[in-house]
């Protein structure tokens, strides 16, 4: 069975399966905060080619044009009440199985980027990350989950910390994945997903996943 026929039908499962909590998130989102359910958000996906990613609103409206722009730091105050809880249990990123079915995305690929960030990567990782399909879930989500920490204790703003501190490390992930896919590396990187979301502290993905590029970077600890 190929990846895009797993893909296909474990979305679909999931949203008949979800649809009840998809439900209930979006009563809550459209009576409080501004209203608004759901966020649409331009990213590169296969081939260089861009599409609309879906999120749940988490975020007032003119985020992207307020504050750090397209980044969020630790204790952002674009942040909506409800939206911290729902991108502190990554509920927020549950309609990219949307994506996925109509063939935007894969269940694990690449984690998709906003085009600004997509390009800080160098050209040889953009031809790389433009082979596949990008990820609901995937290593660079797993390594870098808790960004907005990150991003907040790196001493200079978000854009420069983004840029000279995550993005090239970020990139080798992305590229690993790429030259390493297959079904059991998809399936150990939903398993670290998981773990990582239930429970945040600590690496797993050192013990599991032991080739990865290392971290060359001494601003940037993880």
């Amino acid at each position: 069975m190929g990846k895009r026929t797993i893909d296909v039908i474990l979305s679909a499962l999931a949203l008949i399966v979800l649809s009840p909590f998809f439900m209930a998130i979006m009563l809550i989102l459209r009576f409080t905060g501004e209203g608004e359910v759901f966020y649409r958000q331009e990213r590169i996906g296969k081939g260089d080619r861009p599409f609309k990613m879906l999120k749940f609103t988490t975020m007032l409206k003119e985020s992207p044009n307020m504050g750090t722009g397209l980044l969020t730091v630790k204790d952002d105050p674009r942040i909506l009440p409800v939206g911290r809880f729902l991108r502190k249990t990554k509920l927020n990123e549950l309609p990219q199985l949307w994506n996925v079915l109509i063939g935007d995305m894969s269940i694990v690929g690449p984690r998709p980027q906003a085009e600004p960030h997509f390009r800080l990567f160098s050209q040889e990782v953009q031809r790389e990350l433009a082979k596949v399909r990008p990820g609901l879930s995937g290593i660079g989500s797993i390594v870098f989950r808790d960004e907005e920490n990150i991003l907040a204790s790196a001493g200079k703003g978000a854009q420069e910390a983004y840029a000279k501190d995550i993005a090239d490390y970020k990139g080798r992930l992305e590229v690993w994945y790429v030259h390493n896919r297959s079904f059991w590396i998809d399936l150990l990187l939903v398993f670290l997903t998981i773990w990582v979301v239930l429970l945040p502290a600590g690496n797993p993905y050192r013990r599991f996943l032991p080739g990865l590029p290392q971290n060359t970077n001494p601003d940037l600890r993880l």
